[in-house]
């Protein structure tokens, strides 16, 4: 399942992040790369770990946990600290898929990546290029979102991201473990979950047929949840 989920960050967090981001010491982002997408990766990061990392990274989870959106479409069981990069002059990050465990660097904590997501801190009339392009059964899927917008996807996915060939594309990206590590019963959860929210919304709470779909859906999150 492939989600856009709008106004993640407020125009003051953004602006924010960018004030943050242009202060920031850039490294080379084939630091935190596979060796099958460190050839192809080609962009500046900021320093795993470093104090304004953290920083930033825990701004981006606290918005992440006011997402009911993000919280219904992912279900997380662990979030990988936000990580943040830059591109600029051409740079590009080739076809590649992603790590399937991530250790969270200072613990003992590996996570299994089920989700990539990419959290847009530019605005995109601001720079050419930078495309997220994520490959699907249709096809490739062009991602280029407004600022404080986020893209959820499938981390098994193939994707790229397109050459910036004016201005600087900023963007906060990191991966979720989720309870429900299948792809199709994550989908299934979340559009029963919408269903049940607009019933809700029109009978009431206690709408003895909102109640009995509410009972499916955590029968099922029982079924299927890791924890």
């Amino acid at each position: 399942m492939l989600l856009t989920i709008p106004d993640v960050l407020t125009p003051a967090e953004v602006a924010h992040c960018r004030r943050e981001l242009a202060a920031a010491a850039w490294g080379d982002g084939r630091a935190t790369a596979g060796l099958q997408s460190a050839p192809v990766k080609d962009n500046d990061q900021m320093p795993e770990g470093s104090p304004a990392a953290r920083a930033l990274g825990d701004l981006v989870l606290d918005a992440l946990g006011r997402s009911d959106l993000f919280v219904a479409a992912a279900l997380p069981l662990r979030t990988f600290p936000p990580l943040f990069n830059r591109y600029a002059g051409g740079q590009a990050f080739g076809t590649h898929i992603d790590n399937a465990i991530r250790p969270i660097r200072g613990t003992a904590i590996k996570l299994r990546t089920d989700l990539s997501a990419t959290l847009f801190l530019s605005d995109p009339d601001g720079y050419d290029g930078g495309e997220l392009i994520i490959e699907g059964n249709a096809g490739g899927q062009a991602i280029k979102l407004p600022a404080g917008h986020l893209v959820l996807y499938p981390a098994a996915s193939l994707h790229q991201v397109t050459p910036v060939t004016r201005g600087v594309r900023l963007a906060s990206f990191f991966w979720v473990q989720s309870m429900v590590r299948d792809d199709g019963a994550r989908a299934l959860l979340f559009d029963l979950d919408r269903t049940i929210q607009r019933l809700a919304a029109e009978r009431g709470i206690g709408d003895a047929e909102v109640v009995n779909l509410t009972g499916i859906y955590h029968n099922l999150i029982r079924r299927w949840a890791d924890s």
